[in-house]
């Protein structure tokens, strides 16, 4: 192939036919949940009144392609978003035919959450690259390009499908949205995708802090701003934040420093997380205001106030993440937070 003298512009990102979803308030499929009680929970999901479902993708558990693709079948009107697909594993022409597939099938109906993946899990599967900002940078760009029906853009260090045009292409092209943290990759999101998904915990404090990281550009876009929070509901706001502490063990640790840095009681939880000998000892001994800012709990007026808190902070859709062995059990009471059941 002959190289031009001159550096070719980047492609024109387009935008994505399915607006933002405002003050939206949807729900995570559990990735454990036995297999025979997914389609309850999610039909569930629907006629409770929640706006979204979201299923995860963690190595060894289930795919989050095949799972979308089974909810949006099982229900009607529900978005389903997929959070998140690690850039490494697969092919981002082979990716955005199976995205572009299930927008076309369920029209307005999708989301797509891309991220780096766990570096441990991208590692032990060969697929961690040298650059992770580079991937992420070049896969998002190729992505939404291609979903929308553009020609692959031109190939870069790490992603190849220049030229490549995609056949079927959906008349509502969904958002991507980058799962991550770090500054530097959300600053990624700002300038490449169409919004940002945010692991739990997700307090307010730490949303706003991620919308700065996106920049103004971003801003001009309203972006979908996606917010993962762990949650219970209860009549005895005790028995709540009970149910919600195991969610919380994993918080002190480094990796989760991002999310904590903005709270006013940064310094405090990591002097307590030094302090205790293991992690669930550190989030059974928490002070109840951190469990109540860390997740989405107490009574349903407590935990509304707690969602329209991360809707105020810039969230477009609060996802709830529900604590407690019994899982449709839990679903029926976090619907008592829902926004129309004021």
């Amino acid at each position: 192939m002959s190289q031009s003298p001159a550096t070719p512009e980047p492609t024109a990102l387009p935008e994505p036919t399915a607006g933002p979803a405002r003050g939206r308030v949807g729900v995570m499929l559990p990735l454990d949940l036995p297999v025979g009680e997914v389609l309850p929970y999610v039909r569930r999901a629907e006629e409770l009144g929640f706006d979204q479902v979201w299923v995860v993708e963690d190595l060894g558990w289930r795919g989050g392609v095949a799972q979308a693709a089974t909810v949006l079948a099982s229900t009607t009107h529900l978005t389903v978003g997929i959070g998140i697909m690690p850039a490494g594993a697969r092919n981002v022409a082979f990716a955005a035919m199976e995205l572009a597939t299930l927008a076309q099938l369920h029209p307005g109906r999708l989301i797509a959450g891309i991220g780096h993946g766990m570096p441990g899990w991208m590692r032990q599967v060969g697929s961690w690259p040298e650059s992770p900002l580079t991937l992420i940078k070049e896969y998002a760009r190729a992505l939404r390009l291609l979903v929308a029906g553009e020609p692959g853009p031109e190939n870069g260090r790490y992603v190849r499908c220049e030229g490549v045009v995609l056949t079927e292409i959906p008349d509502i092209v969904p958002p991507v949205i980058l799962g991550v943290r770090g500054p530097k990759s959300q600053a990624v999101a700002g300038e490449v995708a169409d919004g940002l998904l945010l692991a739990e915990p997700a307090a307010p404090g730490y949303i706003t802090a991620s919308l700065r990281h996106l920049g103004p550009a971003a801003s001009a876009k309203a972006p979908e701003i996606v917010v993962y929070d762990a949650a219970a509901v209860d009549d005895d706001e005790e028995a709540a934040l009970a149910r919600v502490r195991a969610a919380l063990e994993s918080v002190g640790e480094p990796q989760w420093a991002a999310h904590i840095d903005p709270l006013p009681f940064a310094e405090e939880l990591r002097a307590h997380r030094a302090a205790s000998p293991d992690a669930r000892h550190f989030a059974r001994t928490m002070p109840a205001d951190w469990v109540r800012a860390l997740s989405i709990t107490g009574t349903s007026a407590q935990a509304r106030a707690a969602i329209d808190a991360r809707h105020a902070a810039g969230a477009t859709s609060v996802v709830l993440a529900p604590a407690g062995p019994d899982r449709l059990a839990a679903l029926d009471s976090l619907a008592r937070a829902l926004p129309h059941r004021r």
